[in-house]
């Protein structure tokens, strides 16, 4: 097998999340001209391409989690033989909580030419009808299944300031956001996005305790969930800068005492601040 001077390329291609309306005209052209497409589901796809009026021509191979690896080497030899290989998911972008990423990494690695028709992606659409904070997120792809690494994985996100867009099975939602009520705190805002550009769509918003409870009672279908970010303390008090306001409105002639309840306010407890002159004043002697 001689692999051609100039090689083919590996695409990514972005599919509707539910309504096949908002295939783009570039993801019509590719199904209708790709020589081979790794398909996460073959049915789904072909079902799509039916939806779409397109008749894939190329070579259809079957390209889930559990099968990536063992597909690698044929669509790696089909990109440096010259081939098109365009690879979809059953909906939204490849790679992101679906296959694709290993392709991808291989193709880099070896210097092939990877692209992408960019489309609907549950993230970023989920991230727009939170009516959470958008200008910075960070997305977590999907919670670890077992309680306690579940936990852990929540008590990360305890600080985390951005907001945080994650995945979850509609069977494990209930028992993920009350987890997240209890380490996060009942109050937490997050928005539950369901069956996503469906006739059925669904998005809930609320504190994490109140998602929780409604959750509990069943849901069904694709599940994103956005999570807001946590709010940030209050700042913590510049002691040295106060001590020396302390000591500047002492030297001018006010007394110790009223000094430092003037510059406490309500930036830092009387006491702590008086104690911190005493010792300011003990250390230059």
């Amino acid at each position: 097998m001689n692999p051609v001077s100039r090689p083919g390329r590996l695409v990514l291609a972005a599919t509707p999340l539910g309504d096949a309306r908002d295939a783009s005209p570039r993801l019509v052209e590719a199904l209708g001209a790709a020589e081979v497409i790794a398909a996460e589901d073959t049915r789904r796809l072909r079902a799509l391409a039916a939806r779409l009026g397109v008749s894939p021509p190329g070579r259809v191979v079957s390209c889930y989690d559990a099968v990536e690896g063992a597909r690698l080497p044929g669509l790696l030899d089909a990109v440096r033989e010259g081939r098109t290989v365009l690879v979809v998911t059953d909906a939204g972008m490849p790679s992101v909580s679906d296959p694709g990423y290993r392709l991808v990494a291989a193709c880099v690695a070896e210097g092939l030419p990877v692209t992408c028709l960019p489309g609907p992606s549950a993230v970023t659409t989920a991230l727009a009808v939170s009516g959470l904070p958008c200008d910075r997120f960070c997305f977590e792809g999907f919670p670890p299944r077992k309680p306690g690494e579940r936990r852990r994985w929540l008590a990360a996100l305890a600080h985390e300031p951005r907001t945080c867009v994650f995945f979850e099975s509609p069977h494990r939602l209930a028992d993920t956001l009350a987890a997240a009520a209890e380490v996060l705190g009942d109050d937490r805002r997050a928005a539950v996005c369901r069956e996503l550009t469906k006739p059925y769509e669904e998005v809930r918003r609320g504190g994490l305790a109140e998602l929780a409870r409604w959750a509990a009672e069943g849901v069904r279908g694709e599940v994103t969930v956005v999570l807001a970010g946590a709010v940030a303390g209050p700042a913590q008090p510049d002691l040295p800068a106060l001590v020396t306001e302390v000591e500047q409105r002492v030297a001018e002639g006010e007394r110790l005492k009223e000094a430092v309840a003037a510059v406490a306010g309500t930036a830092v407890a009387k006491k702590e601040l008086y104690d911190a002159v005493v010792a300011a004043r003990r250390a230059v002697r």
